[in-house]
């Protein structure tokens, strides 16, 4: 008799999940897919900003070497373009997606400033208008904190007081 209730009960011991199961672990997978995508979605937008600045200190970097090697004089320009041909930059980087736009350095003995227009995702914007080094590197804000509404972002002037 016993043996009998044990093979009863080991043919009824199927392996697998219910569906009541399933349905627990679908939801779960949503619920951290809903927290997930948002967040990495927001890493990448702030790699693609920091990406556009690191490309626009790069182009300033590539200017002052520019302007220690040739005769050249506060107020002069050089454009980003200019700067590739010449062989100072090795790609215009986001600034090759700025619908032609010329974006251009200027020598001052303070420090170069550039002024351009950077795009990335196709969509947004980056603008540097007589930005320097300094400027870029101060600016900590996320893309999202950065952006203006209109997939816009512009890089803030570091203002300094004189004492």
């Amino acid at each position: 008799m016993l043996k009998k209730f044990m093979n009863k009960k080991l043919v009824k011991n199927e392996k697998g999940l219910t569906l009541v199961e399933l349905l627990a672990v679908i939801v779960i997978l949503a619920i951290v897919a809903a927290i997930a995508v948002p967040a990495i979605g927001n890493v990448i937008e702030n790699s693609r900003y920091k990406a556009a600045k690191a490309d626009a200190i790069t182009v300033l970097n590539a200017a002052n070497i520019y302007f220690t090697e040739k005769t050249v004089k506060d107020g002069d320009k050089v454009t980003i373009e200019a700067l590739n041909t010449a062989g100072y930059l090795e790609d215009l980087g986001t600034f090759g997606n700025a619908d032609g736009e010329k974006g251009e350095v200027t020598k001052l003995t303070g420090g170069n400033t550039l002024s351009a227009t950077a795009t990335y995702s196709g969509e947004v914007t980056v603008k540097f208008d007589n930005t320097t080094i300094q400027d870029i590197t101060k600016d900590e804000r996320s893309a999202k904190e950065a952006r203006d509404g209109k997939n816009t972002i512009t890089v803030p002037k570091v203002v300094t007081s004189t004492p």
